[in-house]
């Protein structure tokens, strides 16, 4: 039986594999397995059901094995089968099982000897049996027999690479040792998905099929073809057995019984048949499993860490908790107020990186959309000064006035402080907007209930409409306030007598310093293709001009555009674009760019659009006025005036100038604060303190928290994954602590493995000719009589690289010598011999009389 830290080992990685088998994970995971590979008829199946201890895999002739056949070996009291598509049912008669593993072959490959990837899941428990887990897989073939397909080795193989490419998966390659090992399609096969060897175990069956006078010792010692973790020698029942039902159990003790008679297998016979076997494969499955841990590990853990997130929502959910409704409601709605805040102050936690969202957007409105509307409504210069000299007219009457009236000012004044009413109700429009789509976002987390959901919205959303109309209340009450009393002591205010020395200057806007950048960002400019097609710049704006560059580092300019006279016009998207385009053109009628009268400018977002031109509203560069009927005033050039009208009309124009930017000032200071907090604070108190009840008095509790079919079945899924990769997790860790790794084997010299099959072998000749520490590489015949010094021959040291035998030596020969002349490694594979030399006679393996040599037991590389 296998050791005691393996047979606590393996439990646990099936209990793993089973874990995540349940829910369709166990393809991913990459579990450690043993691959069981080589050509027909090699013995593959007689070495599982040495395994077992029982006669259960389908026989006959051809490809029989057409699907793999996942084993798993459960070391238990009682003896029965478990197939994983037949759950439920435990399979006594092992006739059954065979019949069931042909039926379910059939059921997917059908009749006609094809093959299929889709394994056999079988798990076998015994007493007699070790706990392992392997894969038998079909064997190699090269040519269709009767209704195979064409290409059956092309499928076959392509689906042992399916099973033994994956780096957590052992290789047993099982080879007859009847066949020549250089043409070992298991070795083969095993190198090009192995080239170190780390994965490889050799198998070596039929050793007592070999003619007589021939063993396979030298393979056997890893000294032929070496593999870095050896050989292992096993002896399977004849066809003859399993037809006359011998039983499993003589024949292992058959196996033994045929290792410590054989001459040449003796001094091994403890690292050969089938229970060593066993025994070398939990090792090297300990050590291989123990090697994969930190990457499955990892591996878990990255998935558990991407499940986290998800599972949170889940975490309350009790289904035999009477209360868990109720607290699922409180914790809810906690956790949606919670969502609004954050989406609105801000966190650092779940950071949208794609697009401004909640808070940001509402600022971007406050400081960006805003400003820009209450640019837009700037007076035009001719009409302002027009409206100021009617209205100093119109004051005097039919008088002429000496004094510039103080009515006149006021006048001017409430009706550009009236034309505010419009961008301020705009902006309250804009942030009811984003205010509701920041709800209706943070409502997604309830979608596992949906009438909860439907009802949370529609309360939430009714009470910011209800405060939308409270606040353009008092937005329009600050407007009022701002016209019943014009303070003209106020410390911003020119007064009268700075406003009469003041000189008029026509763009007085800007209030950054001349060289300071404003903005930069990549732009398009669009030009007609025949002009060169539309490109894409990086732009840089500040308050004097506006420049763009090849790449963002700015070191090839490819124009440089002053702001003066410069003004914005909003332009319609074209028919085939997909951007948000507008354009900068001069006010005197002068080409901008080129023999262009304006230069569009295009950008992915609407958003960024505003951006933009709040950016060149801070340069200094305004919008377009909509041109408004001018028939009832006339043009401009047909109004004139006297030269005392002229200076009237240029001190309140001034006087207007300087109390509008003190108003706008102080718009654009209290319009986000009295939104702030009739809005947006008080929905977010509502939250946190009404919204509770309000979902209560909306009815049975019961039908608002009855999730969805579709939620419910995915929340079950979730749960059962997470809570399966924890406890695999933990399998993980209780495997760390209770097993230990045996030490890697060195490697060795296996070229040969990449090198063309070499010829049949030459039989040896008769060692009466040849020492025995000196071994020839191809068949043994037994030694006709023991050399002068057997008592003192040492025990084999590690193989040396494979060469040929040099010729005899002298028969004469000392200790000293015996352990200087190491067997060398020949380099030709062990095989029947067609013909013995002439000149040596043939003799029975055991004459009578002819003692055999029984060399000491030499260490391995697999101890």
């Amino acid at each position: 039986m296998g050791n005691r830290g393996m047979e606590d080992l393996i439990p646990l990685i099936n209990k793993l594999q089973d874990a995540f088998s349940c829910i369709g994970q166990s393809c991913n995971m990459d579990l450690p397995q043993i691959a069981v590979v080589g050509g027909q008829s090699a013995g593959k199946s007689s070495v599982l059901e040495n395994f077992v201890g029982r006669d259960f895999l389908p026989r006959g002739s051809g490809i029989v094995t057409r699907r793999p056949l996942v084993l798993k070996l459960v070391n238990n009291q009682a003896e029965y089968a478990e197939f994983l598509h037949c759950k439920g049912r435990k399979f006594v008669d092992f006739d059954e099982v065979r019949l069931e593993i042909e039926a379910e072959t059939d059921r997917i490959t059908g009749s006609n000897k094809g093959i299929s990837a889709v394994p056999i899941n079988l798990r076998v428990y015994s007493p007699n049996v070790l706990n392992l887990t392997l894969i038998d897989l079909p064997g190699m073939t090269k040519v269709a027999v009767g209704d195979q397909p064409i290409d059956i080795e092309h499928q076959i193989r392509d689906m042992l690479m399916q099973f033994i490419t994956k780096e957590s998966c052992l290789i047993l390659a099982v080879t007859p040792a009847n066949q020549d090992l250089a043409n070992s399609d298991a070795l083969k096969i095993s190198k090009e998905v192995d080239p170190q060897g780390l994965r490889t175990i050799g198998v070596i069956t039929k050793l007592d099929l070999m003619d007589e006078g021939t063993d396979a010792q030298d393979i056997l010692e890893n000294k032929l073809l070496p593999l870095r973790r050896g050989y292992i020698g096993v002896v399977n029942r004849s066809q003859k057995d399993i037809d006359g039902r011998k039983d499993i159990k003589a024949a292992l003790g058959a196996e033994r019984k045929f290792f410590l008679s054989h001459p040449g297998y003796r001094h091994i016979a403890d690292r050969m048949g089938t229970p060593h076997l066993q025994k070398t494969l939990n090792q090297q499955l300990t050590n291989h499993i123990r090697d994969t841990l930190p990457g499955l590990r990892s591996k878990l853990q990255s998935q558990l860490l991407s499940l986290e997130k998800e599972v949170e929502e889940y975490k309350n959910f009790k289904p035999d908790d009477p209360t868990r409704k109720t607290k699922a409601l409180l914790q809810m709605v906690k956790q949606f107020g919670v969502d609004v805040e954050k989406r609105i102050q801000g966190s650092g936690d779940q950071v949208d990186t794609v697009e401004l969202s909640g808070g940001a957007r509402i600022n971007r409105i406050f400081h960006e959309r805003f400003p820009f509307e209450l640019v837009k409504m700037e007076f035009d210069e001719k009409e302002l000064r027009r409206e100021i000299s009617y209205a100093i007219k119109n004051i005097h009457g039919v008088r002429t006035g000496l004094f510039t009236p103080d009515l006149a000012f006021e006048a001017i004044v409430k009706k550009q402080i009236i034309k505010l009413k419009e961008p301020c109700l705009k902006c309250v429009d804009l942030v009811l907007s984003e205010l509701t789509s920041l709800v209706k976002k943070c409502t997604e987390k309830l979608g596992s209930y949906p009438r909860l959901r439907e009802e949370t919205e529609r309360i939430v959303t009714t009470y910011v409409r209800e405060r939308d109309i409270k606040t353009k209340d008092q937005v329009l009450l600050l407007i009022d306030i701002e016209l019943s009393y014009i303070n003209t002591n106020h410390e911003d205010f020119i007064g009268f007598a700075n406003a009469q020395q003041r000189t008029t200057v026509i763009n007085n806007k800007k209030r950054v310093m001349p060289n300071q950048v404003i903005r930069r960002g990549w732009l398009t400019i669009n030009i007609s293709i025949m002009k060169g097609g539309s490109k894409d710049y990086w732009f840089v704006l500040t308050a004097e001009s506006l420049s763009w560059y090849k790449n963002e580092e700015e070191k090839e300019k490819k124009y440089m555009l002053p702001l003066d006279n410069l003004k914005l016009r909003d332009v319609e998207k074209g028919f085939m674009s997909t951007k948000h385009t507008f354009a900068i053109f001069n006010t005197e009628s002068r080409n901008v760019y080129k023999d262009l009268r304006q230069i569009e400018l295009a950008c992915d977002t609407q958003e960024d659009v505003d951006s933009w031109k709040a950016s060149f509203l801070r340069a200094g560069v305004y919008p377009e006025k909509d041109q408004v009927d001018s028939e009832d005033t006339g043009p401009a050039e047909s109004f004139s005036m006297d030269p005392q009208l002229e200076r009237q009309v240029e001190t309140i124009r001034n006087l207007v100038d300087s109390y509008i930017g003190i108003v706008n000032k102080s718009i654009r200071d209290l319009m986000p604060k009295t939104i702030m907090h009739l809005m947006i604070n008080s929905a977010k108190d509502f939250i946190h303190s009404e919204l509770l009840a309000y979902l209560y008095s909306c009815g049975d509790q019961g039908s608002l928290m009855e999730e969805s079919a579709d939620q419910a079945q995915r929340r079950d899924e979730m749960l059962r994954m997470y809570h399966a990769l924890k406890e695999a997790l933990v399998i993980i860790g209780d495997i760390s602590t209770t097993t230990v790794s045996a030490p890697v084997p060195p490697p060795v010299d296996d070229t040969w493995r990449t090198k063309e099959p070499s010829p049949p072998p030459q039989a040896r000749p008769a060692p009466a000719a040849v020492p025995p520490p000196r071994r020839p590489p191809a068949a043994r015949v037994p030694t006709a009589a023991p050399p002068p010094s057997s008592s003192q021959n040492p025990a084999f040291g590690a193989p040396l690289i494979p060469s040929r035998p040099g010729p005899p030596p002298v028969n004469t020969y000392s200790a000293a010598d015996l352990v200087a002349n190491v067997p060398l490694v020949p380099s030709r594979p062990a095989r029947v011999p067609p013909a013995l030399p002439p000149g040596i006679p043939r003799r029975p393996p055991a004459a009578p009389g002819r003692p055999t040599i029984i060399r000491p037991s030499e260490p391995s590389l697999l101890d």
